[in-house]
C-alpha cells in the first residue's frame, strides 16, 4: 500500500480527531480537574519517543526532593480492567510491561492502571496516604482529566512538525496539540549534538514563550558481558538499542518483534533456535517483564546462557536544573493551593 492510498485515510483519521478535540474545547465532551499536581508525561507519535525513561527521571526527582509520587498508567495489553492498584502479587498480564518495569524498580511508589484517568486519579488519592503528585504515563490523549503540567516527548530525528497522521505517518495526534505542552523534550539526541543543532530545532518548531524547550539524549548501561549477544526486543524504535549494541559487539544480530509483543511458545521455539549461535540474548528492560513469563530464561539456562536486560536512563543535554526546576515548581505551587 502505498502513500497514495495511506494519505486520504490519513486526512479521515485527523478529521476524526480534531472532531474530538472541538468537542472538548466547545464542552460538548466534559473535561475535569482534580485536587493533586498531576504531571502528564505524553506524545503525539505512536510508541518510541522515551516516555518510560521520562517517568522514571521523574520519580527519582521527585523523591530526591521530598515528595511522595504515585504513577497511573493505562496498562497496555494487560488482561484486566478498571482500576488497580500494583502489589506483590502483580503481574504483566494484571497491570501491562511498562507498569510493571516501574513497579519492580520503583517497589515504594504506588503504582496504578486504570483506562479513566480521572478514576485512577481519585482511587490513588482515597488508596495512599500523604501523596503529594501523580505522574501520568501517556495521558496526553486523555481529555477528560485537565493534567497540570504536561511534557511533550518528540525524538530529535522524527520531530512532530515532520511526521504525518496514521496510517500515513506516526502521529496519532494532530502536531497543533503540542501547543497544549508546558514543556517540550526533544529526546533520543545523538550524544554530539551541538548548540547550533538546538537552534535549528528551536527555530523550526518556534514554540510559543510559555513553553520551555529542552533537549535530551538516553544512556545505557556499560556492556560488560564477554561474546556475542542475540538483541530481543519488541519496542517501537529497536534501531536506537542497536546502534549502541552494535558498537560494542560488531557482531550483534537483532531479532524483533512488534511493541509490546506478547511472546508465545512458537516465537520461544524460533528465540532458542537462532540463541544457538550466540553467546547470550540482550534485551530491553520492558521485554524482560514479558519474557520471565515464558520458559525462555529457564531454556537458556539450560545451555549456559543467560537472559540479560539493558537498563537506559535520561540525559540531558540542555541544562538539566532548568527542567528540574520547571517540575519542583509546579508541584510545589500546586500542593500548597491544595493543602
Amino acid at each position: 500500500m502505498g502513500s497514495a492510498l495511506y494519505m486520504p485515510i490519513s486526512w479521515l483519521y485527523a478529521l476524526g480527531v480534531s472532531i474530538r478535540h472541538m468537542l472538548f474545547d466547545q464542552r460538548l465532551l466534559l473535561s475535569f480537574s482534580v485536587d493533586i499536581p498531576t504531571v502528564c508525561v505524553g506524545n503525539l507519535a505512536v510508541g518510541g519517543t522515551g516516555k518510560t525513561p521520562m517517568v522514571e527521571y521523574l520519580l527519582c526527582l521527585l523523591q530526591e526532593n521530598g515528595f511522595k509520587p504515585a504513577v497511573l498508567s493505562r496498562g497496555y495489553k494487560r488482561k484486566t480492567h478498571g482500576f488497580l492498584l500494583a502489589d506483590e502479587f502483580s503481574t504483566v498480564d494484571t497491570i501491562g510491561d511498562e507498569a510493571m518495569q516501574l513497579h519492580r524498580k520503583f517497589p515504594e511508589v504506588p503504582m496504578a492502571v486504570c483506562e479513566n484517568r480521572v478514576r485512577g486519579v481519585k482511587q490513588l488519592q482515597k488508596q495512599v496516604k500523604d501523596l503529594d503528585v501523580v505522574v501520568l504515563d501517556d495521558a496526553m490523549q486523555h481529555r477528560a482529566l485537565r493534567c497540570g503540567l504536561t511534557i511533550l516527548l518528540t525524538p530529535y530525528d522524527k520531530l512532530y512538525i515532520d511526521d504525518h497522521m496514521l496510517p500515513w505517518g506516526t502521529l496519532r495526534d494532530l502536531p497543533s496539540r503540542a501547543l497544549a505542552a508546558d514543556a517540550i523534550v526533544v529526546t533520543k539526541c545523538p550524544d554530539n549534538i551541538r548548540p547550533i543543532d538546538m537552534r535549528v530545532v528551536d527555530n523550526r518548531l518556534h514554540l510559543p514563550t510559555y513553553q520551555l524547550l529542552h533537549f535530551a539524549g538516553v544512556d545505557y548501561a556499560p556492556m560488560e558481558q564477554d561474546g556475542t549477544p542475540l538483541v530481543l526486543c519488541g519496542i517501537a524504535q529497536p534501531q536506537y538499542m542497536m546502534d549502541y549494541v552494535k558498537a560494542h559487539y560488531p557482531q550483534a544480530e537483532l531479532m524483533a518483534y512488534p511493541d509490546h509483543h506478547r511472546y508465545e511458545q512458537k516465537d520461544i521455539d524460533a528465540i532458542m533456535e537462532c540463541a544457538k549461535d550466540f553467546d547470550f540474548v540482550l534485551t530491553t528492560e520492558k521485554d524482560i517483564q514479558r519474557l520471565r513469563t515464558t520458559s525462555l530464561v529457564d531454556r537458556l539456562h539450560a545451555q549456559n546462557k543467560r537472559l540479560i536486560a539493558l537498563p537506559i536512563r535520561m540525559r540531558f543535554c540542555t541544562p538539566q536544573a532548568a527542567f528540574d526546576r520547571q517540575v519542583l515548581q509546579y508541584v510545589r505551587e500546586h500542593r500548597k493551593k491544595n493543602q
